[in-house]
């Protein structure tokens, strides 16, 4: 689904004859995006009661024999929205008809959309992947839980302090809601979870994965349309050599949030957020850290030996006494994970479950 281009005021593309809101209160400054195929118009405007700058999202049915799809994403957004009080979620504020064309009145965020080009430092894309995880930590503490389902470079505004709020929630989901089988395709390819290509249920993961492959789109310099590119014969994602600065642990990090298969993937935003919150993100790392990557990276594709195990136990008994606390854990976590199965890593034609 693609999201109208929020580019910031100063950006509105401005209009020969714009549509006439004065009668319910609003004036037309510009247009900030439009999605042609989806019908849809997204204009900047003045609010003349409160003299505040809102966004104005149009949904207009295409034809006489459309499915009312935009109709759907229209009032599946406001029902999501209604629901919604985070600073970094734009409020609803109205909605309406006027001729059959549907109108949704949304609070405006004075942030360009991830989808024009920036270039962002390693460590300003970590501040910004922050700030998303505690959106979706607040959007999973609802009950029931919210998922976005479309998490993508488009969706996500980021204002010059860093600030990421998150727009768009067109295809949002409570947790163990039913989804129509023709929904399954209207995520975007390469940012949808494989769970939802294959039709699995959705869970609390399901949105670190799109925003996993959102922070490789800005760590790699890489277009939306252009991610496919980046991943390899196996179906993982493939970045490293194109960002070598990246410390181990900030890589092993944002592989464990791309996993195909979901249970290997943080369960939820919390704990992703926890996990990133002390990792550097440049730099060589200790060799403790090196040797957890390597094996990370290695275990998609070969069977850590026995010997590899016992190493790996002893590295920890060793280094227990002068070793962080958490590098530790994620050690005995990886001989963990290694030692049960021998072979974590998960065939190709595997699907999640």
């Amino acid at each position: 689904m693609e999201l109208d281009a929020r580019n910031g005021f100063e950006g509105a593309i401005p209009l020969n004859h714009h549509p006439d809101f004065s009668r319910l209160g609003y004036q037309v400054i510009g247009e900030l995006g439009r999605n042609r195929e989806g019908g849809r118009i997204t204009y900047l405007a003045n609010s003349l009661n409160y003299n505040q700058l809102v966004v104005i999202k149009e949904f207009r049915v295409t034809s006489a024999g459309s499915d009312l799809s935009g109709v759907k994403v229209y009032e599946r957004e406001i029902e999501i929205l209604q629901q919604l009080n985070h600073p970094h979620i734009p409020r609803y504020i109205n909605s309406f008809e006027i001729s059959g064309v549907f109108y949704l009145v949304q609070e405006y965020k004075n942030a360009p959309s991830l989808q024009l080009k920036r270039s962002f430092h390693p460590e300003q894309i970590k501040q910004i992947a922050l700030s998303i995880l505690e959106i979706l930590v607040y959007l999973q503490q609802q009950a029931p839980p919210i998922i976005h389902r479309d998490i993508k470079p488009e969706n996500i505004l980021v204002d010059e302090q860093l600030n990421a709020y998150l727009v768009d929630f067109g295809l949002a989901r409570m947790q163990g809601a039913k989804i129509a089988l023709s929904s399954f395709v209207a995520g975007t390819p390469g940012f949808m979870p494989p769970e939802e290509q294959f039709g699995h249920a959705l869970t609390e993961a399901s949105d670190l994965y799109s925003l996993g492959v959102t922070l490789i789109c800005l760590l790699t310099d890489t277009r939306s349309v252009d991610v496919v590119k980046l991943i390899d014969d196996n179906y993982r994602f493939n970045f490293q050599k194109l960002v070598p600065q990246l410390s181990p642990r900030f890589g092993s990090w944002l592989l464990k949030m791309v996993e195909r298969n979901r249970k290997r993937r943080y369960a939820n935003a919390a704990m992703a957020l926890e996990a990133l919150k002390p990792i550097q993100v440049i730099g060589a790392g200790t060799g403790i850290d090196n040797l957890i990557a390597v094996i990370k990276r290695r275990r998609g594709t070969t069977v850590v030996s026995l010997v590899t195990i016992a190493a790996l136990s002893a590295i920890a008994a060793t280094l227990m006494i002068c070793l962080p606390g958490s590098a530790v854990r994620q050690l005995l976590e990886t001989k963990k994970c290694l030692g049960f199965s021998l072979d974590c890593s998960e065939k190709i034609g595997d699907f999640p479950k």
